[in-house]
């Protein structure tokens, strides 16, 4: 996910981030039960709406008040959730999935197949729009169908009875995983055909299949509550009746709150906080695969960026072990490409983003070469770039007047200005191509190789800086199609890709994000993932 979608920089994966006058009444008496967990988010959340959610914060709620037909456990595995099994063939073209008996939605009505079916259809179908709908690519006939080229209901995923049937173009090695994802949940075809444009825009507006329901949201407010869902198949494994969240937005008062009693996590992942914390008995890493890199507009609107020479003077005057040290105090790792650290292992079990690793590197000399050539070739003295990062963040600030600096510094004629907006509307300028450069997160949404590679491809929905790159499209697609079940080979046309995107300078990685907490000892059960779910409260209860 995209985690400035999926995150403000800085802030950790389970982020609970706080801050803020509004959150002061949410703990106890009225407007939560004393014995609840408690949380929070550092922004608002977006939506409910399964097929066109694209940031954590709102993928949290949905993931822990939805199900799928498996749910990932401690150990990181695909297990059976609403599925009571689900079968593969050998030749990895067909799933077959068998549902539970006596499913049941939170409003009573009975959870069935055609539930799955309509929210696949609903994913790729074109009037959709879902920034997701890429995931779906390999079922059969689902590019044809985004593409608009053929109906919906000629999609490879069919219902019969409690069974569903998942056909494939080619196989998917990480099929498994995207039967977990929230934005494959099972939608009821008819409440949300009922609710129209209101569906997902407040709490009320949506049924839950997960353990948990979702109450007191009603689209802007910023503090509200995940409560048991009675109805839910396993509600005997949920400990926790209650858990309270809130949009808090400063990480100091996150850590106050949290010191008060008050929240039961909060990152302190900033450098001053961590500094500050660094020995406290409750810090503990919090696991995610995120990478954060500035990604640049290469419509053509604007020739610098459009020039090759301009980009890789840019990517080698970006001092990334210097960013870590000086903005995340050496908590973060620099680098070396995009798929980050801890995300997949290769088949020879060596970590995915050493292995592909192209050669980022920092050199001030070279820099000043091919920026005074490109600048040359576009018939220009000077450069004026602007940088656009979220305005909800502290530690964004700090990462872009750290860029401020050191770019300006080794590029005689570059003028870099910062321009901050809020995370939402980010959001809708990275989309829009309503910047110049622009610093982004993406977290991984499954552990293999394609949630970063595929982000990139020509004509990707997440391709914000529209670069057509096609020695690394054709890379990206050998090994989804050709290569999909030889793991060695699949690692190798990932690192050809990687190679493709170093060459051409499309992108610029800047860190792999890690981060600390403060964590209640006593609240026990909370599954954290690297991809996917970040956290996930279906055993959490409080000791």
């Amino acid at each position: 996910m995209d985690t400035w979608k999926k995150w403000a920089i800085g802030a950790a994966v389970v982020v609970v981030v706080g801050g803020g006058t509004r959150a002061a009444g949410l703990w106890g008496g009225s407007n939560g039960s004393s014995n609840a967990l408690k949380f929070s988010f550092p922004t608002e959340i977006q939506t409910l709406d399964f097929s066109k959610n694209t940031d954590t914060y709102s993928g949290t709620i949905i993931g822990n008040t939805g199900a799928n037909l498996l749910r990932v456990n401690a150990k990181g595995k695909a297990v059976p959730e609403l599925a009571k099994s689900v079968k593969v063939s050998k030749d990895g073209l067909t799933y077959t999935a068998t549902l539970r008996s006596g499913l049941k939605w939170s409003d009573g009505s009975s959870l069935t197949a055609k539930d799955f079916v309509y929210s696949w259809q609903r994913i790729v179908d074109p009037k959709t729009a879902s920034q997701y709908s890429y995931l779906a690519s390999g079922v059969k006939n689902a590019d044809a169908i985004t593409a608009g080229k053929a109906k919906v209901s000629t999609l490879g995923v069919s219902a019969k009875g409690n069974v569903i049937t998942f056909k494939l173009e080619r196989a998917m090695p990480q099929f498994n995983y995207l039967l977990t994802f929230a934005n494959f949940m099972p939608q009821k075809q008819s409440f949300v055909e009922k609710q129209g444009k209101k569906y997902g825009t407040t709490s009320a507006k949506q049924l839950y299949s997960g353990p948990y329901k979702f109450e007191g949201w009603n689209g802007t407010n910023n503090s509200f509550k995940l409560v048991k869902n009675d109805n839910y198949w396993d509600a005997k494994s949920v400990k926790t009746k209650e858990i309270d969240y809130s949009v808090v937005k400063k990480p100091e008062t996150a850590v106050q709150l949290y010191k008060q009693g008050k929240l039961d996590r909060a990152s302190i992942s900033t450098p001053e906080l961590y500094a500050a914390n660094k020995s406290n008995k409750d810090k503990v890493k919090v696991p995610e695969a995120t990478t954060a890199y500035i990604e640049y507009n290469q419509t053509g609107k604007n020739k610098f960026l459009a020039n090759t020479k301009i980009r890789q003077a840019l990517n080698l005057a970006t001092n990334r072990k210097e960013l870590v040290d000086q903005v995340t105090s050496g908590i973060s790792t620099p680098a070396n490409g995009l798929a980050p650290q801890g995300l997949a292992k290769t088949a020879s079990g060596e970590d995915l983003a050493k292995y592909a690793a192209p050669g980022y590197k920092y050199d001030a000399k070279a820099a000043a070469k091919l920026f005074a050539e490109g600048l040359k070739e576009v018939g220009e003295t000077k450069m004026t770039l602007t940088i656009t990062s979220d305005a909800d963040s502290s530690a964004a600030k700090t990462t872009l007047d750290y860029l401020q600096g050191s770019l300006q510094k080794p590029l005689p004629g570059l003028k870099v200005e910062e321009k901050f907006v809020p995370f939402k509307q980010r959001l809708s300028d990275s989309q829009t191509q309503n910047f110049e450069a622009v610093v982004s997160l993406w977290g991984g949404d499954y552990p293999e190789g394609s949630t970063f590679y595929d982000l990139f491809k020509n004509g990707a929905s997440y391709n914000h800086g529209q670069f057509k790159n096609s020695a690394y499209t054709a890379a990206v697609n050998k090994a989804e199609t050709t290569d999909a079940l030889n793991d060695a080979a699949r690692d190798s046309d990932y690192k050809t890709a990687e190679a493709a995107l170093y060459k051409d300078a499309n992108f610029n990685p800047l860190y792999f994000r890690a981060g600390y907490s403060l964590a209640r000892p006593s609240v026990k059960g909370i599954i954290t993932n690297t991809t996917g779910l970040n956290i996930d409260f279906k055993y959490a209860y409080r000791k």
